[in-house]
């Protein structure tokens, strides 16, 4: 079935890696364009803003929030009283699972979608996960998506009742962030609407310490394109 006039929902954090993926999904003629994003209890709500702000641009047909609270569960820098890692060398940011991981986030972010693909009759949604520059979050390899994948096709009406496949599109899985970036120039996004930093100020300003930031910074520069983040004096 062509993708041309057929339906997607993209995942959006308002980071930079989900942004390129609705450019792509948009490309690649899925229309309309859904995009989901979550209030789940994380460090701040710049990520938030900066999702809303790209629906807008980027023209998808709804945006969502969904709101949950795992902050309740704690045990990541993200949703509990743990500082977030700063200026950490890339060879330690691939050492084991970072504090940074929320338990099953993926998981739980990827059901939420599920369900409202089934309410809308979408077989297609697209997240922005990367195996390379966050090899160390499980939820991020590309057995994981497979598996989730098979589980969906075996759990809901819509694939059960014969109207089709339910996919996971993970357009980003094996590129590097400066490959990220340059087929996001390409496709026209604007990176300076996107929030990836882990610990902002009160202004939305990025640390420019954190795993992401350092991350995010080493992709432009090796991108060869500017990096239009508003940082931190540091």
């Amino acid at each position: 079935m062509s993708s041309t006039n057929r339906p997607a929902i993209v995942l959006s954090s308002g980071g930079l890696d989900s942004t390129t993926c609705l450019a792509i999904a948009r490309d690649e003629g899925f229309s309309p364009v859904y995009s989901l994003s979550f209030d789940y209890g994380q460090r701040h709500r710049h990520e938030l803003k900066a999702a809303a702000e790209i629906a807008k641009v980027i023209g998808v047909k709804e945006h969502r929030v969904i709101r949950i609270d795992l902050r309740q569960f704690g045990k990541s820098a993200l949703t509990d009283e743990i500082d977030v890692p700063k200026d950490r060398e890339e060879k330690a940011m691939g050492a084991g699972i970072p504090i940074t991981y929320v338990p099953a986030r993926n998981t739980i972010f990827l059901s939420y979608a599920l369900a409202w693909a089934e309410i809308l009759n979408v077989l297609d949604v697209y997240i922005g996960v990367n195996a390379i520059d966050y090899s160390g979050y499980p939820d991020c390899r590309p057995e994981y998506i497979e598996a989730f994948e098979r589980m969906a096709n075996l759990a809901t009406k819509m694939t059960t009742a014969g109207s089709g496949k339910f996919s996971i599109h993970v357009p980003l899985i094996r590129m590097t962030k400066a490959q990220i970036i340059r087929r996001g120039v390409e496709l026209g996004v604007d990176y300076g609407l996107t929030h990836s930093c882990y610990d902002p100020d009160d202004l939305g300003r990025a640390c420019g310490r954190c795993d992401s930031c350092l991350l995010r910074k080493r992709g432009f520069v090796e991108a060869g394109v500017r990096d239009p983040t508003l940082y931190q004096a540091l």
